[in-house]
């Protein structure tokens, strides 16, 4: 009897230690209203003069509702209108995570990329004052939303990546894995931008799955299940030092098209998993 209710014991000590190593997925945004978000605008876009112009509108200062909660397909919503330059925030701040989302073009587009694709961005790792890109966005590594273009990188006020690529011509760098390291910053050789590959995403109107993985120093770009991009040495440059930037808020960019977003949630990870790396 005793032996059994050992065996019994040592069970539920691995069952609970296997549980207990399960961390919570959180919900960032609850489909109701923009409760643990921050918004910020910056200036206006003057059509007649053809830049922007004006003072930016500041945080959480919204009288168009460039940001808003609406039903999209029967389910609550994070609409971005794109009418104004600026980003949603989350207040908190987050590393060592798994972020997933669900995207989707609206129709609406407006000056000054009325005749562009259709952008929008996730920034990742923000940091320090709103407006530090262009008076618009915070300092970060930017895992782009724009129609065509879903997984590449941008370098946002500072920050720097190192990815394997290949140099197509002297502007375009595409990524590839078998590829040697090179530096994605304002001002590195390679430039701020590196292109995704391959091309996941789905046709314009459709709900796209973002899934951003970001584990110390690495962060791992996927798109409706397709990586197309690993980083490496994720940091931030200031007057030529580097320091570390692999923590901070999760920003939304508003860019001139509008866009949806839905079913935002994040989870903590202790590494990125296995399956992901071998998919790539």
């Amino acid at each position: 009897m005793k032996t059994f209710l050992l065996i019994l014991l040592l069970i539920a000590g691995t069952c609970f230690s296997f549980l207990s190593k399960q961390q919570p997925t959180r919900i960032l945004f609850n489909g109701k209203n923009l409760e643990g978000w921050d918004t910020y605008l910056g200036p206006a876009f003057d059509t007649v003069k053809n830049t922007f112009a004006g003072v930016a509108a500041g945080l959480n200062i919204d009288p168009e509702q460039i940001f808003s909660v609406v039903q999209e397909d029967g389910k609550g919503a994070l609409r971005i209108s794109g009418k104004r330059f600026g980003g949603i925030s989350t207040i908190d701040d987050f590393d060592n995570y798994h972020l997933r989302f669900e995207f989707k073009w609206g129709r609406e587009k407006w000056q000054p990329k009325k005749n562009n694709v259709r952008d929008s961005g996730l920034l990742y790792h923000a940091v320090g004052r709103h407006g530090a890109d262009g008076n618009f966005w915070m300092r970060s590594q930017e895992f782009q939303i724009q129609e065509g273009d879903c997984g590449d990188y941008w370098g946002v006020a500072g920050g720097v990546a190192d990815i394997p690529a290949l140099k197509k011509n002297k502007e375009v760098y595409v990524y590839d894995p078998t590829a040697t390291l090179r530096t994605f910053s304002a001002s590195s050789e390679s430039g701020r931008r590196c292109f995704k590959n391959p091309d996941a995403e789905k046709p314009s109107g459709e709900w796209n799955v973002v899934d951003l993985y970001c584990m110390g120093d690495t962060s791992v770009h996927v798109v409706n299940q397709v990586v197309n991009m690993i980083l490496y040495n994720l940091r931030q440059e200031d007057k030529g030092n580097f320091t570390p930037l692999n923590k901070g808020k999760i920003q939304i960019q508003s860019e001139g098209a509008e866009i949806f977003y839905r079913n935002i949630s994040i989870v903590s990870i202790r590494q990125i998993p296995g399956h992901i790396i071998r998919s790539h």
